[in-house]
């Protein structure tokens, strides 16, 4: 059975790899998920404001008004909340890369150009063989349109490939007016990889105490779909490689996100759930899967239920959503 796929242009045994997480801040928790069969390593975001902070000493537009309410002062976290800073991030990279024998993706979490871009030179001199840039953002400015936004992050990006050697993929969220277009733009940058997608974390409110608090849960199954329908549509008609990042949980999570045109399955929730030995459990069970039904390669799935070969994906979209609707109906009746 050859579960081998090329991801990025990195050659690797099989898809399933831990996603960006702090399941990688401890070294003895890397080394477990190299001997479960961890494909690669991707390690947790350093994020563009800890670069500006330790670059410039402070941020100046978290600090102006720290104190003019309570509120304000939770805005930006501080920086020992942070489990690694730039510098430790640098050396975390290198004590990997001494420790494991897989690709190492380091992942930095930016949306504005900057000179923070110039820190992935450093990621990649600290030995990283790949960069995921992570496109966190939340529009909130009135006055800011759609293109005005990606247009700003199509030059963050812009930057930090114009700065290195080693592939750099992209992690996008699902919330643009057209993913299609903008992964197109991203493919015109030459990226070499589109991970879809990023989980907004929604915060809560405490009513007793009037304070935003942020909730953290992990996902289940359910939150795979969107990216199955989004990989479906994309992958054979944007011209990078695809990562499903978000929802597998089960070797079957695995397989679907496959047969929808990914290259390489991210899991976290599942690995925090169960333990980096689960990641072993899911490849023995995706390799029984592929035998029973006589699949003898990865690549011989890859992409085999995409819309690559559907003349009008958005009508194929709207007859779907249709019989969605209809079906629920019948059911009812």
């Amino acid at each position: 059975m050859d579960l081998s796929t090329t991801y990025m242009g990195l050659n690797l045994s099989h898809p399933l790899m831990p996603g960006a997480s702090p399941l990688v801040d401890d070294l003895d928790m890397v080394k477990r998920l190299e001997d479960a069969g961890a494909s690669a390593i991707v390690m947790h975001s350093l994020f563009e404001e800890q670069i500006v902070r330790d670059k410039q000493a402070t941020i100046y537009y978290a600090e102006m008004h720290a104190d003019a309410n309570a509120e304000a002062r939770s805005y930006m976290p501080t920086p020992d909340e942070f489990v690694l800073g730039p510098d430790q991030y640098l050396e975390h990279i290198r004590n990997i890369k001494r420790a494991v024998r897989v690709p190492v993706i380091a992942s930095i979490n930016g949306a504005t150009p900057g000179g923070w871009s110039e820190y992935a030179k450093l990621v990649q001199q600290a030995g990283a063989d790949a960069l995921e840039l992570n496109l966190y953002t939340l529009a909130t400015d009135l006055t800011e349109s759609g293109a005005d936004i990606e247009k700003r992050m199509l030059e963050a990006v812009r930057s930090v490939k114009a700065s290195l050697s080693i592939p750099v993929a992209v992690k996008i969220s699902p919330f643009f007016t057209s993913v299609a277009h903008f992964a197109k733009a991203l493919e015109g940058l030459k990226v070499e990889g589109l991970v879809m997608f990023n989980r907004f974390y929604q915060p809560d409110i405490d009513e007793e105490q009037l304070e935003v608090t942020p909730r953290l849960a992990l996902s289940d199954s359910s939150e795979l779909l969107l990216r199955l329908r989004w990989l479906a549509i994309l992958s054979g008609r944007v011209n990078v490689s695809f990562a499903c990042s978000g929802g597998v949980h089960t070797h079957v999570d695995a397989i679907k996100s496959v047969m929808a045109g990914a290259s390489a399955v991210q899991m976290v929730s599942a690995l925090l759930r169960y333990g980096p030995e689960y990641l072993r459990t899911v490849r023995e069970r995706m390799t029984a899967w592929m035998e029973k039904n006589e699949y003898t390669s990865i690549k011989q799935m890859q992409g085999n239920m995409n819309l690559l070969h559907c003349a009008d994906p958005a009508a194929y979209e709207r007859a779907n959503y249709m019989r969605v609707l209809q079906s629920w109906r019948a059911a009812n009746s």
